[in-house]
């Protein structure tokens, strides 16, 4: 049974976007590498063909995990947050124990990218802040062993 995906209306529109891309561009450029491959001759001991169909079947599991989150996507109504506490689909301040502060954006797993600071719901940081209000101090526990300690200085839309 397929786990609920949470998206945001953001998510949502860059995975079908990726999706479109995969299944237009992408599987054009791989079947047309493999034409060419086959063309020098014998499939065998050919290392362009080999390369071209596992780029294929790379591409072609993407497509399939793309398609299974979005037929179990549930897309957050942006229009129902709040900014009483840190919800997925909000974005948070928070201040650590140096004083340093970092704004974070709280979205599903599909979605993290902790470059772009968005922080899953299911990330230590992100299940810490889930529901706290501004003003919060939290402890979070991190993969490495050490505890950090986050204080929510502001959550906006």
């Amino acid at each position: 049974m397929p786990k609920d995906v949470i998206l945001t209306h953001e998510g949502l529109d860059k995975l079908k976007k990726e999706l479109d891309h995969l299944s237009t561009v992408k599987r054009r450029e791989v079947a047309e590498r493999i034409k060419e491959a086959r063309e020098f001759g014998d499939i065998s001991e050919n290392s362009e063909y080999d390369d071209a169909k596992t780029e294929q079947g790379m591409i072609e599991g993407r497509i399939l995990e793309i398609e299974e989150q979005l037929r179990s996507a549930s897309v957050i109504d942006e229009s129902s947050l709040t900014t009483d506490a840190v919800q997925i689909g909000t974005r948070v301040s928070v201040k650590d124990e140096k004083g340093k502060t970092k704004e974070y954006a709280i979205v599903g797993s599909a979605e993290a990218d902790p470059a772009e600071n968005k922080l899953s719901n299911e990330s230590p940081v992100g299940k810490a802040l889930l529901g706290q209000p501004k003003g919060a101090t939290v402890k979070v526990a991190l993969p490495n062993g050490k505890t950090r300690t986050l204080e929510v200085v502001g959550i906006s839309r």
